[in-house]
């Protein structure tokens, strides 16, 4: 019987700090947040000024997500805070919240890199609402249980999410790979996916960039171009491999096992901010799915484990 593999980690002390510091609930604001806080300038439009400016907008959306709470206790919970801390800032109703997220531009904070990058992409399906596991399982699914999907592209390296689309759960993932890849500051070394993303459009948004697609060929998969003096397509080059040397070797020297850091960076979004939306309206909850992500960024900033496989 095959054992699992284990792994043991090197900087533990540094990671153990890390993980500590991410449940901490230390608050600090900055002068520079303070001030940009309300809108100094009345934007010249018909109706109600925005009062509270962006930045306002995405701390709170921000605290609700990380903290798990329904507007109105978002909205006392920052309340306390600025009382706590001696700060006379007015908070943004919950009303207020629910209404500017649709526009609120969010960019996901990442570390400059001195060196290309090696993205790997996949999704995850998203709860919007409906009914429970017992229900499904009882009655069956109604018609009101919807999904949105959440497509990620991520730093391998590093595990920072780099670029982030949401959809409705008719989106093929291919289709998505274009708004990821648009979102990330090049140089692009390689970008893997799984077999949803083989497809000549792929490919093609992939070669743009400047890199090499390693994704795994359908297994009937046929060569675009079958002379031999013709230009070759990246596809067929890696259909060649596979043919030369089999699929489970082209995996291991092309490196595409790395593909699966994708779905740990799902899996840690979903651990620690869950798996389903608040939001009724898509461009909410589009939002509400960007806020995890920059606030994931930033926890892995804080420090990740340096872990080395066991020879047994």
């Amino acid at each position: 019987m095959k054992t699992k593999a284990q792994y043991k980690v090197k900087n533990w002390n540094a990671y153990d700090a890390a993980l500590k510091q991410r449940g901490s609930i230390t608050f600090w604001v900055n002068e520079e947040i303070i001030e940009q806080w309300r809108n100094q300038q009345k934007t010249g439009k018909k109706g109600a000024s925005n009062y509270y400016s962006d930045v306002a907008i995405a701390t709170m959306g921000t605290i609700q997500s990380v903290f798990h709470l329904p507007g109105r206790q978002t909205e006392g919970f920052l309340e306390s805070l600025f009382t706590l801390m001696g700060i006379e800032l007015e908070v943004p109703d919950h009303s207020t919240l629910s209404r500017r997220l649709s526009k609120l531009s969010v960019e996901l904070p990442v570390i400059p890199k001195d060196k290309a990058v090696h993205v790997v992409v996949d999704s995850t399906g998203v709860k919007v609402y409906g009914e429970g596991e017992w229900k499904v399982r009882t009655h069956g699914v109604g018609k009101r249980r919807t999904w949105r999907k959440l497509h990620l592209g991520v730093d391998e390296e590093s595990g920072e999410i780099l670029g982030a689309v949401v959809t409705t759960n008719d989106v093929a993932d291919c289709e998505a790979l274009t708004d990821i890849l648009e979102q990330i500051e090049p140089p692009i070394e390689q970008v893997s996916g799984d077999g949803g993303y083989d497809t000549k459009g792929c490919y093609d948004t992939i070669s743009q960039s400047g890199a090499r697609a390693i994704i795994p060929p359908r297994s009937n998969a046929k060569m675009q171009q079958p002379y031999p003096h013709s230009p070759s397509h990246p596809r067929d080059e890696n259909l060649r491999r596979v043919n030369q040397v089999g699929r489970k070797k082209w995996k291991q020297e092309s490196g595409y096992h790395r593909r699966s850091l994708s779905e740990t960076a799902i899996f840690r979004l979903k651990t620690i901010f869950g798996g389903k939306l608040r939001r009724r309206f898509f461009d909410n909850q589009a939002v509400e799915l960007f806020l995890p992500c920059a606030a994931l960024n930033r926890m892995i900033q804080l420090g990740k484990p340096d872990s080395y496989k066991i020879e047994g």
